[in-house]
Formats: structure tokens, sequence, C-alpha cells
């Protein structure tokens, strides 16, 4: 299969003198973003050849506990959904969605949010 189109995606870090991230912003080319704030950011890539999981997990040092919470519950919820698209499981795909309900039930905010 030729590649007909390509597309680029960038994250720009802006760092602090130790290196500790102070500003995210976000490109994409096919979405028409550009330089869009962020205070988080989590990108997962499969390494084929190593069966590996390389991880970017990213996020400012003014993110809010109560926003970072939020965040990986909807970062769960989508890979819930992403394991469903992706595998057709639908037994698994309710369970992780059970833990997500349980996951904000725990962390105050009630049941599945998206």
């Amino acid at each position: 299969m030729a590649v007909k189109h390509k597309s680029k995606i960038t994250i720009n870090v802006g760092l602090d003198e130790n290196r500790v991230p102070e500003e995210l912003a976000w490109s994409a080319d096919d979405g028409n973003i550009e330089n869009m704030e962020a205070k988080a950011a989590f990108l997962s890539v499969w390494d084929p050849k190593d069966k590996d999981t390389y991880k970017i997990h990213l996020w400012t040092k003014d993110m809010p506990v109560n926003e970072m919470k939020q965040f990986f519950h909807q970062t769960l919820l989508t890979m819930s959904d992403s394991f469903e698209i992706a595998t057709g499981d639908e037994k698994m795909t309710a369970t992780m969605r059970d833990f997500c309900d349980y996951f904000a039930e725990k962390m105050g905010f009630g049941g599945t949010q998206s």
C-alpha cells in the first residue's frame, strides 16, 4: 500500500531551568490546529520490531490536581472506546468502562463522563 498523504502533528514544550514543562502547545496539519495550548499530553507509540510501547507523558507544573484526575478519567474512557474499535472485544470493553465508573466515583466526580 503506497502512502498517498502525510500529516504532521507536533507538540512544543516550554521548559523551565530544571527542564520541567511550563508550557505545552500542539499543532495538527489536518485538524487546522496551530499552537493550541494544553496542560497535559499522553502519547503512546507501538514499536512493532521490539513489541514495546514508547510513551511520552507530559504535564505542566501548574496543572491542577483535580484537572489531572479528570484528564486521567477521560483518557481511560477514550482508551476503552479505542480498545473496542480496535479489537471488537465488547466484554473487556465493558469491564474497562466499569473501572472508569469506579475510578470516577472514587475521585468524586460521579459516573461515566466524556
